[in-house]
């Protein structure tokens, strides 16, 4: 009797796993977002994350569509049923467990797309969460998700803008000093900006400067003005305490809402009006 070779062996392995549709594994680098947990018998085929991103929501009313635009972190994540599934869920059946799930923690239906699909809204830890839900009579589904929010400013301005700035306009802004909201005390994040300030003064030790906070609108005027200027004295602080930077170069003030770079109407506006500026005494 001939040997049956290691080849063969293999083939008739991967025949019976076909055969019997062992179970197939998620993605390895996907993982269930922990807002939502899956259908049974299914497997995460695909998915994506990104830090900062934007959707629009194309939501059908009547005769007419309304476009939604949502930024912040997002998420989506596909489905497939296992091959081995006696009976797949049916497309009702999937966006009804979805549908009851999103409700049970607090999520409403904001309308649904052009495509069919289903989107929802809920705030959940103080954050505003959207929810878009497809399904296919095939059994795959899907969700995107994205948690509200502004955009954290990765790039910050170097000393040597700063100082060009101060020259042709007499002003510089500056991103990337970060606070919690409605508090003035820096988060450690804010270390490079701060850094970048101190490296300008200390390249010129004549310049003496404003510190001026601004805020967006959100919020009453006297809160604001209160706020921006706790905001800016706690930059004169950090540069007096952290880098030796005379004191006597340095005065803060706060403006609060009352010198917007671009409109409040939005996330990504109020964000950018949310600053600290360096004014030449």
């Amino acid at each position: 009797m001939k040997k049956i070779s290691v080849i063969a062996v293999i083939l008739l392995l991967m025949m019976a796993i076909n055969l019997y549709g062992a179970p197939q594994a998620d993605n390895s680098k996907c993982k269930d977002h922990p807002l939502l947990t899956r259908m049974p018998g299914s497997w995460l085929y695909n998915c994506d994350h990104k830090q900062f991103d934007g959707r629009d929501f194309k939501i059908v009313r009547g005769k007419n569509v309304e476009t939604i635009r949502v930024e912040g972190q997002l998420w989506w994540l596909t489905y497939y049923p296992q091959n081995d599934l006696k009976s797949k869920p049916s497309e009702l059946q999937i966006r009804r467990n979805f549908e009851n799930a999103i409700q049970n923690i607090g999520g409403t239906l904001v309308g649904t797309t052009q495509s069919n699909r289903q989107v929802y809204k809920l705030t959940k830890d103080g954050k505003e969460i959207w929810i878009e839900v497809w399904a296919e009579f095939t059994g795959k589904y899907g969700f995107t998700i994205i948690q509200k929010e502004g955009m954290v400013q990765d790039v910050v301005g170097n000393a040597q803008v700063f100082s060009n700035d101060i020259r042709t306009t007499g002003h510089a802004a500056v991103y990337g000093i970060y606070f919690d909201t409605g508090r003035s005390d820096i988060k450690p994040e804010s270390a490079a900006a701060i850094a970048e300030i101190a490296k300008l003064l200390k390249s010129d030790p004549g310049l003496k400067i404003h510190v001026v906070g601004h805020t967006d609108n959100v919020g009453n005027v006297e809160g604001n003005i209160k706020l921006s200027q706790g905001r800016a004295e706690a930059v004169v602080q950090a540069l007096v305490r952290n880098h030796g930077i005379a004191a006597s170069r340095l005065r803060s003030f706060g403006c609060g809402q009352f010198a917007p770079v671009t409109t409040n109407d939005t996330d990504a506006g109020r964000a950018k009006n949310r600053r600290v500026e360096l004014v030449k005494q």
